[in-house]
């Protein structure tokens, strides 16, 4: 049986929004229907067609594309790691180094099956990482011995331009790549920050709203995607960070041409173990199918795994265990593009929501035009 989250790639490469939107339309005909109250049942029926063919045709086409034999590609093999810190830990500096030394050993266990490339989720390094020498040395120290190329939630910090002293800084919620030598060679800033979590809202103006959560001045959000290239492993991937996989159109800014898969480090320790994590999880075959693209995801403690770009998720649980929750790794093997492959973009990575928000405009006339025509009996 196919999981609920999977149904969403019955739309194809046209979009999930595609079959969201013949639902949509289909509420809309009958709604046409009940307004206009057609005196013969076949009228009803006639503004019921279009939509009811156009999503036996969606259906039709995305059970093909999941049914079809998948495309041999070459694979990168890279290592998860799950922490599972505490969300009370996270928030007391006095933990910093004991669940810093317990993500090292965890990282240790990891590298022992040589992966190409190690990631860690939101917000796993304790400190500022460019500010913190013992911290940053420890992780090019593993970077090095191990020759691996290695993507870190991490929290960053800028000095602002207008800050006369110099000790003023805006903070980030960030992920960095660091390379086999043991070099930041790419850093990616979170761009949509949750309320009230990483941003107060109207905190310039009402300052006292910041006594109302602990998260201090908060963070400041990123102004654009960063790609990740890795040029040994000929692998080129795009960083999302907690819920920003939730956003259909801004992750199709984040794929190129030669993007080989997207990669989510979200937290997810806020919810305990609760459906959330699966609910978040849900998002990552939508991001895939929508973009033709394998998503990624490691989280500090929930669903760990990888979704291929059908829409069906791999690695889901950890070995010989039927649990998602709690410490531990995951070695995962990654389809990537071949070295003169390009991705055929999808539909919806080309176009967008216009074809959406084209069957919505037009319903919606047709519906106004109806309820214009019934009032002045046109």
């Amino acid at each position: 049986m196919l999981p609920v989250t999977q149904i969403a790639s019955l739309t194809g490469v046209y979009g999930v929004s595609f079959l969201m939107v013949w639902f949509s339309v289909a509420l809309v005909c009958a709604a046409l229907a009940w307004f206009t109250r057609p005196a013969s049942a076949r009228l009803w029926l006639g503004d019921l067609l279009l939509p009811i063919s156009g999503i036996t045709v969606a259906c039709w086409f995305g059970m093909n594309q999941i049914t079809r034999s998948p495309v041999h590609h070459e694979k990168v093999r890279v290592a998860l790691v799950q922490p599972s810190i505490p969300q009370t830990l996270i928030w007391d500096p006095k933990e910093n180094t004991n669940r810093f030394h317990q993500l090292l050993q965890l990282t240790e266990q990891a590298l022992q099956e040589k992966p190409s490339i190690l990631v860690w989720p939101e917000a796993a390094v304790p400190n500022i990482l460019r500010y913190e020498p013992d911290t940053y040395e420890a992780i090019r120290k593993l970077a090095v011995e191990h020759r691996v190329w290695m993507i870190v939630g991490a929290d960053d910090a800028v000095p602002r331009a207008k800050s006369g002293t110099g000790q003023d800084f805006d903070r980030y919620n960030s992920s960095f790549l660091i390379s086999p030598q043991g070099e930041i060679v790419a850093t990616y800033r979170k761009r949509r920050l949750v309320i009230f979590g990483e941003y107060v809202p109207l905190v310039r103006w009402l300052p006292f709203l910041k006594f109302f959560t602990p998260i201090g001045q908060g963070f400041a959000s990123g102004n654009e995607a960063a790609p990740f290239s890795l040029p040994d492993l000929k692998v080129k991937t795009a960083t999302l960070i907690c819920f920003e996989d939730t956003f259909p159109h801004s992750v199709r800014e984040y794929v190129e041409a030669d993007t080989d898969f997207l990669l989510n480090l979200t937290n997810d320790g806020w919810f305990g173990e609760s459906a959330a994590q699966w609910q978040h999880a849900a998002n990552a075959a939508l991001r895939a199918v929508e973009n033709g693209l394998p998503l990624v995801r490691c989280a500090n403690n929930g669903l760990t795994c990888w979704v291929d770009a059908r829409g069906q998720m791999h690695e889901v649980f950890f070995r010989d265990s039927n649990d998602i929750y709690g410490a531990g790794y995951k070695i995962v093997e990654i389809p990537i593009l071949n070295e003169a492959e390009k991705r055929t973009p999808t539909f919806y990575s080309r176009h967008g929501d216009w074809f959406g928000w084209g069957c919505v405009g037009i319903a919606s006339g047709l519906l106004a035009a109806s309820i214009l025509a019934r009032r002045f009996k046109l």
